[in-house]
């Protein structure tokens, strides 16, 4: 097998064309559509179909896509040890941190901690609203992720960390009071709120709560850049509900005075650490991890 398919096979399917892999190769595209021949040929299956939008991968190229991802980053880990042998450690380590979670202010932190014990680490961080973690993990494309939830999903284990408590952020136009006591959800009946997505785990934690409580949830946007949010909620032009560590940094952000409160039934989101249970951590993979664990402890604290 020729390590170059593989590489080659992961192009055409993150760029979901081959014509904008021959172009991101830099080779002819009848070069690399008999790349991919081949490799179909060698595992006896079809793993792409193709269509005037682009690829898509059939249940084999699936398999083929995940096993390729984890064979690549075990060579590129290889290269590593063999470069650093009897020295630091070193090597590529892939972490997803969930955006609007208390993960998302972890990354500087993991960077800096990250370089000032392990120089030859080269960590590549994730904070994306677009893509499912889990599922990149199970295809070898992270090693690790910071994520709402606790499963159980077949392929990755999770390790619950911390419970995250959500509060109403709001300008102080929208006449709610500055009080300790948590706002009640049946008093946010009808206030224009900010929120994620509804696939976001956030947005649903919302939803559910409000359901439950059977309060009429007006989202007059939705947000997915929490720097955004923070100057939209500091305008005026919408609250939002969100966990504490990210009520706090748009509250920090502001340069108007917002209300923060806890919200009342409580609303909470479980925010666990992500590993695949196929396939061990690596060492620098661990080291990494042991970090994270480090200054995750530090929120709880």
């Amino acid at each position: 097998m020729d390590i170059r398919r593989l590489k080659s096979f992961i192009v055409i399917v993150d760029s979901g064309s081959i014509t904008r892999a021959a172009d991101l190769l830099h080779i002819a595209q009848p070069a690399l559509s008999q790349q991919l021949a081949a490799l179909e040929e060698h595992f006896g299956h079809k793993l792409l179909i193709r269509s005037q939008q682009g690829v898509s991968m059939t249940d084999a190229g699936h398999a083929v896509y995940r096993h390729a991802q984890i064979i690549l980053r075990q060579m590129e880990q290889a290269q590593a040890d063999a470069s650093a042998a009897g020295n630091s450690l070193a090597g590529r380590v892939s972490v997803g941190l969930v955006p609007f979670s208390s993960a998302a202010t972890l990354s500087v932190d993991l960077l800096a901690e990250t370089r000032k014990r392990h120089p030859g680490i080269l960590l590549h961080l994730t904070e994306s609203v677009g893509q499912t973690y889990s599922q990149m993990i199970m295809n070898g494309r992270l090693e690790m992720a910071l994520l709402h939830g606790t499963g159980p999903i077949k392929g990755v284990r999770f390790e619950p960390i911390l419970s995250e408590e959500f509060f109403l952020v709001a300008h102080r136009d929208f006449a709610i009071e500055a009080d300790a006591k948590p706002v009640p959800v049946n008093a946010l009946d009808g206030i224009p709120l900010l929120l994620p997505p509804a696939y976001n785990f956030v947005r649903r934690a919302v939803d559910t709560a409000f359901t439950r409580t059977r309060t009429n949830l007006k989202v007059v946007a939705e947000v997915e850049i929490v720097r955004t949010l923070a100057r939209a909620v500091g305008s005026g032009l919408g609250a939002t509900i969100m966990p504490k560590a990210i009520a706090d940094r748009i509250v920090s952000e502001s340069s108007e005075p917002l209300i923060c409160r806890l919200v009342s039934p409580r609303i909470e989101e479980t925010l666990s650490l992500c590993v695949s249970d196929q396939n061990p951590l690596s060492e620098p993979a661990l080291a990494v991890r042991d970090i994270l664990l480090e200054l995750t402890a530090r929120l709880k604290g």
